[in-house]
């Protein structure tokens, strides 16, 4: 998902004066990652609590 170079520029603007380049790529990371899952959201590709517990009981076995 694309990401505006104004919305990187207002999300810079909230960083701190200082900030490790790991840090910052991390960030972009995280923003990528939430827009991703609000889109799977909005177009209904989710799972209730109860699917993911009854796919994933097996592998605590």
């Amino acid at each position: 998902m694309p990401i505006t170079k104004q919305q990187v520029i207002e999300m810079i603007k909230d960083l701190p004066e200082q900030i490790d380049i790991e840090e910052l790529m991390y960030r972009l990371y995280l923003r990528q990652k939430i827009e991703a899952a609000e889109e799977d959201v909005r177009a209904g590709r989710l799972l209730s609590h109860e699917e993911v517990v009854g796919e994933t009981s097996e592998w605590f076995k």
